[in-house]
């Protein structure tokens, strides 16, 4: 049978033919063009000196472009358009045109290039691309009404220019088909219900970073501690729950001064099922187990959770408690009264099973019972026919629904109606219709020849761009009818999933990526100097930028608003860090934020814990954060063999200094001065921010000086200067938003080639006060949102 699968993987990579004609771009500017030869006096005064055929600063000469059809030297001049706009040509100290005239000089350059591509617009062609880790994991969701791991069941996804959801590194290989055929074997029988299923052992592990000493979401109240997780169980029937704790290095408990008055609870939705009281001599080598406990199969709610004994401030190795498990080798010093700590949890199971259960996912695939053996072909194939139809995003074949019958049929007659059917869900699932979207290739035209996309494939397109999933019933219907590409209807559709649930797909795929919010799992700021830094602050941190940036997105707010807002997301733990009143438990809700330097997402600790170093801060990070990320133009990398930052003694009587006096000296000689000159004047003014966002006013006990000046000559003096000086850079901003959206929506490397639609994106958003809407609704109605390209023809290997 793996046989069968592993065939159909590898015969239906075929594509085939679509084609229509093309719309035009607009060509809209807000600052009045120079003529050409105000151009040119421009270009001779303040850039010939440099850009000359002698000199070639930064390899560019402007003797290679002409001013009067810029279009001709397009890729260069883009990069050209980018340092004017952002302020950083000329550079800093050297003499500059007035603000207003160096941005009608780009808008000339702008106004040319856009004209040029109203006559050929630029399309690309995506590579084949086959579903990522999330889009996966959303598309069986949406598929079988069932939460998967796709972590655990596929390789790691490949980043590109931010994103993992680019075709041009999402390649195929043999071992990522032999994955999708395993996950597709394990998902289906999760799905069903295999009452054969093995047992197995699920784990979950705590890390020495997190915090036990609060009540854990999800736990029963008056509970601290430990986990709650959801777990799927494959089928009624009898697992058990093994528990693992933190010891000391050589051997004692934990924390087994208190052990002796801890229990703990396994609780199952909230109900008790085992207690234990902790022996406060026990050992690593004891094991912690459960009798065999009956669970029913689906989505269940599990924790392992310390009661909660008593309230108040504990005394620790260290202040304060959150940090308690920073030295294994103080785990039972007399006179502490520090906590033992979970370490696992593992779920074994089933060792017996009594039925396949009624899951959500069963209730999803068996939209139909047959009453006797006559009836199971029709109902199987109204199954098999509705699952394939979602799986593939567009109408079944009478040969595609055959081919999946005959799968049905076959594991029927061995192991009756359900077994049938999870082959079926198998086959579908393990299918490059599933697993690839495809588009038609069009035979017609020469290479370079425009032509409109289906509109089922729009479909796709619409959905794994808003969703990482594919299109539900309503878009797959209107697809259908051909309905899609009318700009009426293909607006409604974009509004109506931007205002569906799983249009946080947006946050946690596109959000998350573009502002690097993923790197925050892997920092560990350094234990002794930010005490107050745990997992859990991390996860709230995240948390905070995640719900800030799907607030803009559910309420269809001004993109501007990520660096103005005046409030933001906070549970407990993170209003503590931050000095906000008033706020209790570890439920998170909006918040008014007074102070200015906190407002917008660089006053996020998210963003300043993950743009600093272990042990200090980092201006250079910071900087290059905001160069990059939210204006776009990234500064050039450094030379090599450039020594790191002078790093204050530990011990001694040497004279501790200040980050930025350290800088000073780092930056005091070239090659680094005109580089630092770009970067750190950015990444200085938010110093009062340390290495975890909380603010301070001192560093090395000298007072800090957010002071400094702009590549563009602005007068930075802390982080709501900053923030105001992004807004007077605003273009910028929503260029750089924009091309990011673009690049994540499209799926592709965007390039210069891009920027004349990604200039009409940006004009269609400012009619409407940049809401994020806007900016959505005009790369699904762009050319090559909606459009392919006839690509070279493949040459023949001999």
């Amino acid at each position: 049978m793996k046989g069968q699968l592993i065939f159909l993987v590898f015969v239906t990579f075929v594509v085939l033919v679509a084609g229509q004609s093309v719309a035009q771009i607009p060509a809209l500017h807000s600052s009045p063009p120079l003529s050409v030869d105000a151009q040119r006096a421009l270009v001779s005064q303040y850039c010939a000196g440099c850009h000359n055929d002698n000199l070639k600063s930064g390899g560019f000469s402007w003797s290679t472009v002409d001013l009067a059809h810029p279009e001709q030297s397009a890729e260069r001049v883009e990069k050209v358009i980018r340092k004017l706009r952002a302020g950083l040509m000329p550079p800093p100290g050297r003499p500059r045109p007035d603000s207003p005239t160096a941005r009608s000089f780009a808008s000339s350059l702008e106004s040319k290039i856009d004209e040029a591509a109203v006559l050929k617009p630029y399309v690309g062609r995506p590579a084949l691309h086959h579903l990522n880790r999330a889009e996966y994991a959303a598309s069986v969701r949406d598929l079988l009404n069932l939460s998967i791991d796709a972590d655990s069941l596929l390789p790691p996804d490949v980043q590109s220019h931010g994103f993992d959801n680019m075709a041009d590194v999402l390649t195929t290989s043999p071992a990522l088909l032999e994955a999708y055929i395993r996950a597709a074997s394990k998902v289906s029988r999760l799905a069903v219900g295999d009452t054969e299923v093995q047992p197995e052992v699920a784990t979950f592990l705590l890390s020495k970073d997190v915090s036990q000493t609060r009540h854990v979401p999800g736990a029963p109240i008056g509970t601290r501690g430990g986990l709650s997780v959801i777990h799927n169980f494959p089928v009624d029937g009898d697992y058990t729950f093994k528990l693992g704790f933190y010891y000391s290095v050589d051997g004692p408990l934990f924390g087994r001064i208190q052990g002796r008055s801890q229990q703990i609870e396994v609780s199952i939705n909230g109900e008790r099922v085992s207690l234990f009281t902790l022996d406060p001599n026990r050992t690593k080598w004891h094991d912690m187990q459960t009798p065999m406990i009956h669970v029913k199969a689906g989505p269940q709610r599990v924790s392992a959770a310390f009661l909660e004994t008593f309230e108040g401030p504990l005394e620790d190795v260290i202040l304060p408690m959150e940090q308690t498990l920073v030295d294994l080798n103080e785990a039972d010093m007399a006179g502490l009264t520090s906590l033992p700590h979970l370490h696992d949890l593992e779920i074994r199971g089933p060792m017996k099973v009594t039925a396949s259960g009624d899951t959500p996912s069963r209730r999803k695939i068996f939209s139909c019972r047959p009453v006797d053996t006559k009836d199971e072909p029709v109902c199987a194939r109204k199954i098999v026919t509705g699952l394939a139809r979602q799986a593939y995003r567009r109408p079944v074949t009478e040969d595609e629904t055959e081919d999946l019958m005959n799968l049905y049929t076959s594991s029927r007659d061995r192991g009756g109606f359900e077994s049938g059917i999870r082959m079926a869900i198998q086959a579908i699932l393990a299918n490059p219709r599933f697993l690839f979207r495809f588009e038609r290739a069009s035979l017609d035209g020469n290479p370079g020849t425009r032509y409109r996309i289906s509109d089922l494939e729009l479909a796709s397109r619409l959905s794994y761009f808003i969703w990482s999933s594919g299109p539900d019933e309503e878009l797959l219907n209107v697809a259908a009818q051909r309905k899609l590409k009318d700009p009426v209807t293909i607006e409604k559709q974009t509004r109506r999933m931007l205002a569906d649930p799983k249009a946080i797909a947006l946050t946690k795929n596109f959000a998350t990526q573009w502002l690097h919010l993923r790197n925050l799992k892997e920092v560990q700021p350094d234990a002794y100097q930010f005490l107050d830094f745990t997992k859990n602050l991390a996860d709230s941190m995240m948390r905070e930028t995640q719900l800030f940036f799907d607030s803009i997105v559910r309420e269809d707010r001004n993109v501007l608003e990520l660096l103005t807002a005046d409030y933001t997301f906070v549970d407990e733990l993170l209003a503590n860090h931050y000095g906000i009143p008033n706020v209790s438990g570890p439920a998170f809700r909006r918040v008014h934020i007074a102070d200015k330097n906190r407002r917008g997402i660089l006053g996020h600790a998210s963003i300043l814990t993950l743009t600093s170093v272990s042990t200090r801060t980092s201006p250079v990070g910071r900087g290059k954060y905001v160069m990059e990320v939210l204006l776009g133009t990234p500064p050039p990398p450094p030379p090599p063999n450039v020594p790191a930052l002078k790093e204050n003694a530990t011990s001694g009587d040497a004279k501790m200094l200040s980050v930025r006096q350290r800088m000073e000296e780092h930056r005091a000689n070239e090659p680094c001065a005109s580089c630092h000159k770009l970067i750190d004047p950015i990444g200085l003014s938010l110093e009062n921010f340390d290495a975890v966002g909380a603010w301070r006013v001192n560093d090395s006990g000298s007072r800090i000086d957010p002071r400094g000046e702009l590549f563009d000559g602005t007068k930075l003096d802390g982080p709501a200067s900053l923030n105001q000086s992004l807004l007077n850079h605003s273009d910028m901003f929503l260029s750089a938003f924009g091309e990011s959206l673009m690049t994540y929506g499209l799926g592709r490397v965007v390039d210069y080639r891009d920027m004349p639609v990604l200039r009409s994106i940006i004009r269609d958003a400012a009619k409407n006060d940049n809401r994020l809407s806007s900016f959505v609704l005009a790369l699904v109605k762009s050319v090559p949102f909606q459009m392919s390209v006839v690509e070279e023809p493949v040459a023949a290997s001999r």
